[in-house]
């Protein structure tokens, strides 16, 4: 947790209370170490924090500690949601930044450190309602196609094997490049084992072509694969970075006519969505992703009812 305390409490305009500093950054091990926080919810609750610490230390002209904490009332929240919107924040930005801060403040009144609860009774922002945006089937093939045709061989077998781990299992891309040559789907092996959001583990089937595409990859990857070690490399043979292949579907964009939306996530909805319209059982498909709740599943529904709708408005002749 080295980093958090570095970014956190070293910069000069967030001078905190010594206790005030000890709090957050057990706060953060927490978050990470007891609750399983992935490593970039952890950076995003550490950034909102720090929003507001800040935003409190230019309010009371002074380091805040905990004291200040337990004197927060709702103008001072309030106040910090006003100026955040002046900046131009987001309703979603600003709600996670709000998240963040209730989490914290439960924390500390669960260890007992403070009991204000007036955040509690703020009002979260509006957010609008969000569909998932996936591909057409076509489309989606094509971004796997297209993405294998690089200069470099094995990085194309790379992007590949990656890509199809999205859209032939629905993974998400952090849970794709963490696979290591142990766990990764290998002949005879058509399911393998993912830990997810949360640590919550789930049965994944991999598709032979998957599978044909990670053994080409591992076939032709320069480097030395250590069996417990991220199987993905970068073309300097450190751990792939995610950005790697948002920057790769970015330049598939113009050339294959793909919309904004088109990224590795979305190939995780066109999983859902085409699973969905093909008969899949929702339950299913709520197994397949490792969401903790059917509610959050059930959006593909909209998804699959707006592609009918879409389907009707073309072909029926009177519409």
């Amino acid at each position: 947790m080295a980093a958090h305390r570095n970014t956190l409490y070293t910069a000069p305009e967030l001078e905190l209370g010594g206790d005030l500093t000890g709090s957050v950054a057990r706060w953060l091990s927490h978050l990470e170490l007891t609750e399983g926080r992935s490593p970039e919810t952890v950076k995003a609750y550490d950034r909102d924090l720090r929003c507001f610490l800040a935003y409190l230390r230019s309010q009371l002209g002074y380091a805040p500690c905990l004291a200040d904490l337990d004197r927060l009332d709702l103008k001072m929240f309030r106040g910090f949601m006003a100026a955040r919107r002046r900046e131009g924040l987001t309703s979603r930005s600003l709600s996670r930044t709000m998240s963040a801060l209730r989490t914290y403040i439960r924390w500390l009144d669960a260890t007992g450190a403070s009991a204000n609860r007036a955040i509690l009774r703020v009002g979260m922002p509006k957010l609008p309602h969000a569909v998932p945006k996936p591909l057409t089937v076509e489309k989606a093939a094509a971004v796997v196609e297209a993405i294998g045709e690089q200069e470099e061989t094995w990085i194309g077998a790379r992007d590949t094997a990656v890509l199809l781990l999205l859209y032939g299992s629905g993974l998400r891309i952090s849970e794709a490049l963490a696979l290591t040559p142990r766990n990764a789907p290998t002949a005879g092996r058509d399911v393998i084992r993912i830990t997810g959001k949360g640590e919550k583990e789930r049965l994944v089937p991999i598709l032979p072509v998957t599978a044909a595409a990670i053994e080409r990859y591992t076939g032709l990857v320069p480097f030395l694969l250590d069996p417990d070690a991220p199987m993905f490399r970068g073309a300097k043979g450190g751990p792939l970075s995610p950005r790697i292949i948002q920057l790769a579907i970015a330049r598939l964009r113009e050339a294959l006519q793909l919309p904004p939306t088109a990224t590795p996530h979305a190939l995780r909805h066109s999983f859902a969505t085409h699973l969905l319209s093909a008969g899949a059982d929702l339950r299913q498909i709520q197994e397949l992703l490792g969401h903790a709740s059917l509610s959050t599943t059930q959006v593909y529904t909209e998804v699959d009812r707006a592609q009918l709708l879409r389907v009707y408005d073309d072909a029926h002749p009177r519409a």
